[in-house]
């Protein structure tokens, strides 16, 4: 029998992605767990595993190949000994691989025959599995049984730890149950993938459905005119046209989206960092040796502070810390704090889970983690999807203040200006003192004016009192 290999959607709002390398050639026999490609996503490059056993007959989408969507077929496995040779692709799959790379497409397929399918062909054809649904096209085979897809590291480590790998959702390719979704269910935290979009187990024959598509910026968002092309209003020749990767697609349509959709206000407030400067100080002086016996066990920064204070914070004010839906607004049990990370260019916002919970220097590690893994695109989904609030710190650039844009399903982002010396009235006299600029985007349909402003007051104080957060 044959069966589509399709393109995978490795997080909630992945729609297409690029096909970056092949681990497998045509003829190789491959089983459920080994790695047959990776691919890359607006946000990572990720290794897709197989989920069945067999032969693989036919690269249908070639190595390299760009905006290729979400389920359409990339390669067929042959099982029990069928072959796929060119002559005998069916013609509604290489129409979905047309359609999936446009362009591309006439690169990554054979002419197609001027004859008929054979009849053999026809026969096979209407027995594999559709799009949609993953209905057999004669209807009279029965519906096969479920079947549980997980890696064998997951099925090692369920089996050690007594965990019914039935009763979870795979956050892996289709679905796959893989080792985080198994560690998270042994510390009671749900599958970030799980709800609207995230990919669902196969069973038998049948296909995940695509997430929901988001907002397209070029036909516009109803209501607003789409902008003309800049290229109407420059002379050809007198500049370079850059291709826009799939990452910088994803940021201008989900910031449109969400500088168009979400009611923006801003609030600013100031903050002396004299004490916390002078504790950070006395702090990494103090840090021990890394195992390595030469650096330090941890080098704490001003936005491991911010990042800290502004956990805390959050669960003071739990009206901050949520999210809004059409039906109800989720307010969140953890301070799950995104920081923005440079990726020159592009950004990514990978996630500090449970801040409140964490101490300086493991929140610093973990951030300098994060950063690491995200400039080599190595950072999974569960480790950058979701998020309550997050944290943009151009400080380092020396910008003073600076306004940022709320990343849904978020309902606040906190815009870090530089610490500087200012001129400021203490007691009657001007002095100088080393003040930082804190300006929070908020989301009104959440977060309403002085709810922000008493958020921003206790921030405040954690952030001019660092011993205040071990009250």
């Amino acid at each position: 029998m044959s069966t589509q290999i399709l393109m995978p959607a490795l997080s909630p709002t992945m729609e297409e992605g690029k096909l970056a390398k092949w681990h497998v050639k045509e003829g190789d026999t491959v089983k459920a767990g080994d790695i047959l490609a990776e691919i890359e996503t607006d946000k990572a490059t990720m290794e897709f595993e197989a989920i069945d056993e067999g032969r693989i007959g036919k690269i249908l989408v070639p190595e390299g190949a760009e905006g290729v969507k979400v389920n359409a077929p990339i390669a067929i496995l042959e099982t029990e000994g069928e072959s796929a040779s060119p002559s005998k692709d069916i013609p509604s799959t290489m129409q979905a691989i047309r359609d999936a790379l446009g362009p591309v497409a006439a690169a990554a397929q054979p002419p197609q025959s001027a004859k008929p399918p054979l009849p053999e062909a026809r026969e096979r054809a209407s027995t594999l599995p559709q799009g949609e649904g993953g209905k057999k096209g004669n209807g009279s085979a029965p519906p096969p049984e479920h079947r549980v897809f997980a890696s064998p590291l997951a099925k090692r480590i369920a089996l050690q730890s007594g965990i019914d790998l039935a009763a979870l959702q795979g956050s892996g390719p289709r679905g796959r149950i893989v080792k985080a979704d198994v560690e998270g269910a042994a510390h009671g935290i749900p599958s970030p993938l799980v709800g609207e979009g995230a990919a669902k187990p196969r069973v038998g024959g049948e296909a995940p459905k695509p997430p929901a598509a988001a907002p397209d910026t070029h036909s516009g968002i109803a209501g607003i005119t789409p902008l003309p092309d800049a290229r109407l209003f420059f002379k050809e020749g007198e500049y370079d046209a850059v291709p826009n990767d799939s990452m910088r697609k994803t940021i201008a349509r989900r910031l449109t989206s969400a500088k168009t959709l979400v009611p923006h206000y801003y609030l600013t407030i100031d903050c002396d960092i004299g004490a916390l400067m002078q504790l950070r100080t006395r702090l990494n002086d103090k840090a021990p040796k890394a195992e390595d016996g030469k650096s330090s066990a941890y080098k704490l920064s001003v936005n491991d502070f911010v990042i800290k204070a502004a956990a805390m914070a959050l669960m003071k004010h739990p009206d901050v810390n949520a999210s809004w839906t059409d039906t109800a607004i989720l307010k969140h049990h953890h301070a799950d704090i995104g920081i923005a990370v440079d990726l020159n260019p592009g950004l990514i916002t990978p996630i500090v889970f449970h801040a409140e919970t964490r101490g300086l220097s493991e929140i610093s590690n973990e951030a300098r983690s994060l950063a690491e893994l995200a400039k080599t695109k190595k950072l999974k989904p569960q480790e950058y999807e979701g998020g309550g609030f997050s944290i943009s710190n151009l400080g380092m650039f020396g910008i003073r203040q600076f306004t940022a844009l709320i990343n849904p399903p978020q309902s606040a982002i906190l815009a870090v200006g530089a610490g500087e010396e200012r001129a400021i009235v203490h007691d009657g006299k001007i002095i100088a003192a080393t003040m930082m600029s804190l300006t929070m985007s908020c989301d009104h349909r959440v977060i309403d004016g002085a709810t922000g402003s008493r958020f921003l007051q206790t921030l405040k104080v954690f952030i001019e009192e660092p011993a205040s957060m071990l009250l």
